[in-house]
């Protein structure tokens, strides 16, 4: 009996598991009114005989850590099976519940409505369609690891489709996808993008760019080609077959959203032609590149399978984005964008910039990658005091933690050996990583105990020991505020329509202690008109610590004198010195850092 149980329950669950590979899923996306900024989407669904499916909309895009609500944007909602309309009805924010009455095909469509430029969010107008798919494409639950087919009809005078899924061959325009993680981490650009490709470590990368610009597409194929060269040298190998660059370029414009074989770039199409904007988008393509290897394959253990439900919460955000801005600086410099000087200059910045942040001694940066969901993506003009990004926390301690390896190591090794570790061991393990084995990877590549340096700069506040970790490789820091007395007043302001307007007040400043507020007018300070910056009047850059400056101001329509007695500044103004007379071993750990 036993044996005859254990029987059926294998036939039962062979015959579950035959249904589901049985079903299809095809979506046709239409553009019948793209100047109002329209998609239209058909789905058909067929071998899934239920008596009802609930047909699901994701509510954010992994990559961008905010419930964005996607299923705010669709309306027209239907569904039929054999020309007959089916009952449907929403029970979840971003689920419809359809009644199939056991029909084994049905057929389900809506429209979506895309009007924000970003590289997360949709954008559709008469020129082109940029569909961001987490936020276009619904899926039955239940059926994450289904199979896809994807037609694309673009709008009449439209000739290219652009993205990383797979084309079917032998249809135009028409793709697939193993499952729907790979089809909501695959953007689709539909238009008449410029596009052209180069091959840089065995493998064709495509650029698509929309909206024009003074680039130069024979210098991008070469220094594209150099930074992907040098992501693929510390990982050794490249797991892609092809890859897709879709760049938006606007008057202005910045940002990039990482996917598994493709990417999306926001740039000024005018800045190419000058030395700091074409850095700049070099930057972003070295970022956004990095991500293949670092949050796409090795990856937090929360961040996969996904939830497209809810928030998908991890305190190692630090890694997946600081550690990628870290070795966006590194990529530059080994393909010969930067030199060891700019090297060094960008990472004393950002240790003088995470370090002159009051938010950085309130909040961790594991805390900070865990309230990513409340806190990064919705600031406010208290965030700079309450708050540290994960993104330039995380760059610092991607620094500090890269010299301690070399250091302990004597330059035997770097934090390339651990992120190459941690990449084979997660895709040996199928899985993603805890904050716990990653530390643990560190030790052993190291050899040494990470114990205190995570409750420092991981889970804790403590100040950044600057010169000890820019010493061990021979970098030697000076505080060029050091021993000065600077009158600080700890505001920031902007020019509204003539009027001076209070934006932000630091913690623990003067203007904090003594009263300004955010939203304050300023009318006079010590009885002069106040018509430019705040600190650059004489009323106050001719004062000194201690001294005071008496503030009329406007709140809320009432006038009032507030008397502030300016304090100290107490930002630090870094600058390093690569020291020429550095030993054996400072000269191992920079080498290990900048070159390994």
């Amino acid at each position: 009996m036993i044996k005859t149980s254990i029987l059926g329950l294998v036939i039962l669950l062979f015959a579950g598991m035959t249904a589901k590979s049985q079903v299809k899923i095809r979506f046709d996306i239409s553009f019948t009114e793209p100047q109002a900024h329209y998609t239209e989407v058909e789905m058909n669904i067929s071998g899934l005989v239920k008596d009802y499916i609930d047909i699901k909309m994701p509510v954010w895009a992994p990559g961008s850590y905010l419930v964005r609500e996607f299923a705010k944007s669709v309306e027209g909602f239907g569904a039929t099976a054999n020309g007959k309309i089916l009952k449907h009805e929403k029970v979840r924010k971003n689920t419809w519940r359809v009644y199939t009455a056991k029909a084994n095909a049905l057929k389900i469509k809506y429209r979506v409505y895309a009007f924000e430029v970003s590289v997360r969010t949709s954008f559709i107008d008469e020129n082109h369609a940029f569909l961001s798919s987490s936020g276009i494409f619904m899926y039955p639950d239940g059926l994450l690891k289904t199979p896809s087919t994807v037609k694309i009809n673009p709008y009449k005078g439209w000739t290219k489709v652009s993205t990383g899924l797979e084309p079917v061959s032998g249809q135009q325009f028409t793709y697939t996808a193993a499952d729907f993680d790979i089809l909501f981490d695959s953007p689709i650009e539909v238009g008449n993008q410029d596009v052209f490709e180069f091959m840089a470590s065995g493998l064709k990368h495509e650029v698509a760019m929309y909206g024009g610009g003074n680039y130069d597409k024979e210098r991008l194929k070469v220094d594209m080609a150099k930074i992907v060269e040098q992501g693929t040298a510390i990982y050794g190998e490249n797991p892609n077959k092809h890859y897709t660059f879709i760049v938006h370029n606007f008057s202005s414009g910045g940002g990039g959203l990482e996917h598994l074989n493709s990417t999306v770039l926001g740039a000024k199409r005018d800045a190419y032609a000058t030395e700091t904007g074409y850095k700049g988008f070099l930057e972003l393509v070295a970022h956004e590149y990095y991500h293949l290897w670092n949050v796409k394959r090795m990856r937090p253990v929360a961040l996969g399978p996904f939830d497209y439900d809810n928030e998908n919460y991890t305190t190692n955000l630090w890694i997946a984005e600081g550690f990628t801005a870290y070795y966006e600086n590194k990529l530059m410099l080994r393909a010969g964008f930067t030199d060891e000087k700019g090297f060094v200059d960008a990472l004393v910045t950002a240790v003088s910039n995470v370090s002159n942040t009051p938010g950085n001694k309130v909040q961790s940066v594991a805390e900070a990658s865990y309230d990513a969901w409340i806190k990064y993506y919705r600031p406010n003009e208290n965030s700079n005091n309450t708050t540290v990004s994960y993104y330039a926390k995380g760059e610092v301690v991607g620094l500090l933690m890269d010299l301690e390896i070399a250091h302990a190591t004597k330059g035997a090794k770097s934090l390339d050996d651990v992120m190459k570790a941690m990449y084979l061991q997660n895709k040996a393990q199928k899985r993603g990583y805890t904050d716990a084995e990653f530390k643990a990877m560190v030790e052993k590549i190291s050899g040494a105990s990470f114990t205190d340096f995570w409750a420092k700069y991981v889970n804790g506040t403590t100040a950044i020991d600057y010169h000890k970790y820019f010493g061990y490789a021979g970098i030697n820091i000076t505080n060029e505020n050091e021993g000065k007395s600077i009158p600080y007043l700890g505001i920031a302001t902007k020019n509204q329509g003539g009027r001076v307007i209070i934006t932000t007040v630091s913690r623990n400043s003067a203007a904090w202690v003594d009263g300004l507020n955010v939203n304050d007018e300023v009318i006079s300070a010590d009885g002069a008109p106040v018509e430019i910056a705040i600190d650059k009047m004489a009323a106050v850059a001719g004062k000194k610590v201690g001294e005071t400056v008496t503030f009329k101001v406007a709140r809320d329509g009432i006038l009032k004198d507030i008397t502030v007695t300016l304090k100290a500044s107490p930002n630090l103004k870094l600058v390093g010195q690569i020291d020429e007379k550095a030993t054996e071993l400072q000269k191992a750990v920079r080498k290990a850092v900048l070159f390994k």
